[in-house]
């Protein structure tokens, strides 16, 4: 699965919309992800090269890196590309699929649509924090991805949000259709990847 991290970010992301990311009885399915390179993408945290604030995103494909954003909340990263090569893909949105009553309790007064339905949400639902930036999420640690069985059924593409500059570069992508992704009513209707498209093919021949 290592293996699988280590390609262009912008290809990791879709390949990654299905899969659970698990932290105790805590179980959440991403439903909508970003993708941001290193050395040109100045959205990125590693953009301006390694810092320690940074240093997961360099480091081996598979792990979590953490920041804390508007001095509020988490928002959690998958570091991928090939170690020393900085690029990470942004978990923005997920359903929660196991431990929902702990979910819940982390929540407050959220409903279950709402339990990870946005980055600092979404961290909060799973219980990250400080202590777990820069786990590995793909050994027997307390905080583990499994990636999906298959490619999902319907990949949506869009432009990133929340970022002041390469907004418009098209690599947030999301499962078509889902009310668990971060802004389900007002989504566009934006190309889909299909099995037939460069992107989609480029993971089948793996």
């Amino acid at each position: 699965m290592r293996v699988d991290l280590c390609q262009p970010v912008e290809q990791v992301a879709p390949r990654l919309l299905g899969a659970v990311i698990r932290h105790g009885p805590v179980a959440v399915r991403l439903t909508e992800l970003e993708a941001y390179d290193g050395a040109t993408d100045p959205a990125s945290h590693a953009y301006r090269g390694r810092t320690a604030r940074n240093a997961v995103m360099f480091g081996p494909p598979g792990h979590l890196y953490l920041y804390f954003t508007y001095g509020m909340h988490w928002a959690g990263n998958i570091s991928c590309g090939p170690e020393g090569v900085g690029c990470g893909v942004l978990m923005r949105a997920g359903e929660v699929i196991e431990g929902v009553a702990v979910a819940r309790s982390r929540r407050g007064r959220a409903s279950d649509r709402d339990l990870a339905r946005g980055p600092g949400r979404l961290t909060q639902a799973l219980g990250l924090h400080a202590e777990h930036k820069g786990r590995d999420l793909l050994g027997d640690g307390p905080v583990t991805l499994e990636f999906p069985a298959g490619e999902a059924e319907m990949i949506m593409v869009g432009p990133r949000v929340g970022v002041s500059v390469e907004a418009e570069r098209p690599w947030r992508f999301w499962i078509g259709d889902n009310r668990f992704v971060s802004d389900y009513k007002r989504s566009p209707r934006a190309p889909r990847v299909t099995t037939s498209s460069p992107l989609a093919r480029r993971w089948s021949d793996r």
